[in-house]
């Protein structure tokens, strides 16, 4: 049945199309104006004041963190170690013997004391319970001693490669784990709280109630730093029929005959859950101290980061190519960044089609390096967001050279650069306004290298880095959103205060509880 859908305006990253969409079951036939495509409607939904958007499209995102954090122990917002103590000893407290506790979103930043905890300052909260408290990135943990002691680490451990293990000064570990070292840890929790297929449905309506009306999802198959939540590749599969809007996979794989498990399990799922390629690690982060840079960071004279590409990582990019996939590696890193490019060039060279290959992050360029991402034709999916929770201490970690190459959105859109936008939730917010805003006035960091209104849409609802049809294109699905304001037409204050009105996804709104909060610090 002939649907049509009409407000005040259609707004797309190009301009300005009309006031209204009209869609045919779950397609676009046309977008133009309302007086003219009303004839060939046999319902309609009629939003006088509202603006129509493409679906919003979140390039980097970790669906099953991201529901483990609405469900499980944060830390985000705590103000100091004690506060920790309390909030996990009291979770400590509720969970069954035997089980974990897993508690996210710690930042060291922020916290009096402006440092990681230690298993001694754990072991004071949740004692014998078995602990491990994930920095906010993501490439740090701290472990207590009960955890250590189920992993069997102690000072005779070795680091792993690509990882370290922390140490006091007699070589004992003090329960900080950087990198791969947490992957030592995490297989052997059984996390308390572990999100269920209906936990993941619940969370990805509540991304339609923000917008978000596909993602490109990162998920592990089990192991690696977030194994306590089970294999998350399962766990998808399984809430595949249920999924309100769509999720492309990038698997984080170690080996090609995981992936294409991986693959075939993702291809035997709901038509809403596909897989998209591989993910692969170059590096860490920079609050962790652990991105892979060409000179030391400002702050931490004696350390330049892990860099973590191993031969193993290039044959996963090639086997995610030949079987019709992309490759999406994280560089946050100056060195990273150009050591991910030369493979890619590599790979070019061979007959790879540049649009297939994601650079993740692209944090911290060589100047040529800008460049070279817009020559070479790949996806830079970028995330705005970094630059919010970043601001207080971006400049000290990186340097004052360094920091006009940092997040340089507007130096890649003159190089060329195709430019996707995405959050990496949960290290940030899922909001996608949020993140057009901060693209745009950078949380005043470089503010010429911020984008202009139009560009900023754009980085939410660009098509390449999904390998998604053009937004609104005739014949294309019909996600689409309403909004109670012009993306292009407001401050970056405004446009963080935007208000969904309404999600399609296949022609169908999607209902939201939106009294459930989408988003816990």
């Amino acid at each position: 049945m002939s649907t049509l859908i009409s407000a005040a305006a259609v707004q797309t990253a190009a301009g300005r199309l009309g006031d209204a969409v009209l869609i045919d079951n779950d397609l676009v036939v046309a977008v133009g104006r309302r007086s003219e495509l009303g004839a060939e409607a046999k319902a309609e939904y009629r939003y006088e004041d509202g603006v129509i958007l493409p679906g919003l499209r979140d390039s980097h995102f970790h669906p099953v963190g991201y529901t483990a954090a609405l469900n499980g122990t944060t830390l985000g917002g705590i103000v100091d170690l004690a506060e920790m103590r309390d909030v996990l000893g009291a979770a400590a407290a509720r969970i069954v013997p035997g089980a974990a506790l897993i508690a996210t979103r710690f930042d060291d930043a922020v916290v009096a004391e402006r440092r990681l905890p230690t298993r001694a300052d754990l072991d004071r909260a949740t004692g014998s319970t078995p602990t491990l408290v994930h920095r906010y990135c993501g490439h740090v943990a701290i472990a207590n001693t009960a955890a250590l002691a189920a992993a069997g680490i102690d000072a005779t451990t070795a680091d792993p490669r690509g990882g370290v293990i922390d140490r006091d000064d007699d070589g004992v570990p003090t329960g900080v784990l950087r990198e791969t070292a947490i992957d030592l840890v995490s297989p052997h929790l059984n996390a308390a709280v572990k999100p269920t297929p209906q936990d993941v449905v619940e969370a990805m309506t509540l991304l339609a109630g923000i917008g978000l009306t596909s993602i490109g999802a990162m998920l592990g198959l089990g192991d690696g730093p977030w194994a306590s939540f089970g294999d998350e590749v399962e766990t998808l599969a399984a809430a595949a029929d249920d999924l309100p809007i769509r999720l492309h996979v990038y698997v984080i794989a170690h080996s090609t005959d995981d992936l294409h498990e991986a693959r075939r399990r993702i291809e035997r799922a709901g038509p809403r859950l596909r897989w998209a390629g591989v993910k692969i690690f170059a590096d860490g982060s920079l609050g962790g101290h652990t991105a892979a840079m060409d000179a030391p960071f400002a702050d931490a004279p004696g350390e330049t980061g892990t860099l973590r590409l191993t031969p193993d990582d290039l044959e996963l990019a090639s086997a995610s190519l030949q079987a019709g996939g992309m490759v999406a590696i994280h560089a946050i890193g100056d060195r990273a960044n150009t050591t991910v490019l030369d493979h890619y060039e590599t790979i070019i060279q061979r007959g790879a089609s540049p649009e297939r290959l994601r650079l993740e992050h692209a944090s911290v360029l060589n100047p040529a390096d800008v460049e070279r991402i817009g020559q070479m034709g790949i996806v830079a999916s970028v995330q705005p967001a970094f630059l919010g929770s970043e601001v207080d201490w971006l400049e000290e970690r990186v340097g004052s050279d360094r920091l006009p190459f940092t997040y340089p959105f507007r130096s890649l859109q003159r190089a060329g650069a195709t430019l996707a936008g995405g959050s990496d939730c949960p290290v940030e917010s899922p909001n996608p306004f949020a993140g057009m805003a901060l693209a745009i006035d950078r949380a005043g960091i470089v503010v010429e290298e911020g984008l202009d209104p139009a560009a900023a849409l754009g980085l939410f609802t660009q098509a390449t880095a999904l390998q998604e049809p053009a937004p609104l294109a005739a014949g294309s699905p019909a996600d689409l959103i309403v909004v109670d304001r012009n993306p292009v037409e407001v401050t970056p204050d405004e446009l963080r205060e935007t208000q969904v009105l309404a999600t399609f996804v296949d022609g169908a709104e999607i209902e939201v509880d939106r009294t459930r909060p989408y988003w816990v610090e």
